[in-house]
């Protein structure tokens, strides 16, 4: 059986076109999975420990530069820390009537376009009641056009990756024996501001999105293959 050019094209271009659209779809998952506000610790967090967090965000809000982060702190936090950080200035929130602090917000000198990742440090101390507890750290993103707010907070027995935009989490442990030792991070006393900043990486992608990828891009190349035996076969 002969095929004529034209039909030889037609065959090549939905092959690719299946490809590309199949890969399209899986790489868009990992992508849309890192769309949050998160919060990685230092160390592991402990009642009546110090610690390091590190909130890191790399999007806009739909594209808008980021002009500034709020943070709000949970009770499970006894006191609070910022580190100063290059390019930002912070303001911190008290509650009037212990004088703790309720929230700290960091504002960009200069708005941060989407596509760019900052990172922002926060010196804490875990209330000595806290072992057990998963500490929600809602977070409002405020850009240059709209704002996001991170502070939805899964119900018990609820999946947090279902949430649309949830709030960065912390889990706090049982207190260890070097949790009122001088650690390294033991400077997280908001009278004195003394938390060290800690070393931070680059957001990992979500798990699931990466195998959801991985196997799009088998399919992609599996329909590839299946176009280039088909277009052979009409050859002949």
């Amino acid at each position: 059986m002969n095929i004529t050019a034209s039909a030889r094209r037609r065959l090549l271009t939905g092959a690719a076109g299946a490809t590309l659209l199949t890969a399209g779809l899986v790489l868009a998952a990992p992508l849309a999975a890192s769309a949050h506000v998160t919060v990685t610790p230092d160390q592991s967090a402990s009642a009546g420990g110090h610690g390091v967090l590190t909130f890191a965000f790399s999007h806009g809000c739909e594209g808008s530069p980021t002009t500034a982060l709020t943070i709000d702190i949970p009770d499970g936090v006894a006191s609070v820390s910022p580190t100063i950080e290059p390019g930002w200035s912070i303001a911190m929130d008290r509650d009037t009537d212990d004088g703790l602090v309720t929230s700290v917000t960091y504002t960009a000198d200069a708005p941060v376009e989407s596509g760019l990742r900052a990172a922002l440090a926060l010196g804490v101390t875990y209330a000595e009641d806290a072992a057990g507890q998963t500490l929600a750290f809602p977070t409002v993103q405020t850009c240059e056009a709209g704002e996001v707010a991170w502070t939805e907070v899964a119900a018990a027995g609820e999946d947090a990756e279902t949430l649309d935009s949830p709030a960065p989490t912390v889990v706090v442990g049982a207190a260890s024996e070097s949790a009122h030792g001088h650690g390294a991070a033991s400077g997280a006393d908001a009278s004195d501001g003394g938390a060290q900043p800690a070393a931070t990486s680059e957001d990992a992608p979500a798990s699931v999105g990466v195998w959801l990828g991985a196997g799009g891009l088998a399919l992609g190349a599996a329909g590839l293959i299946t176009g280039l035996v088909a277009l052979r076969r009409a050859r002949r």
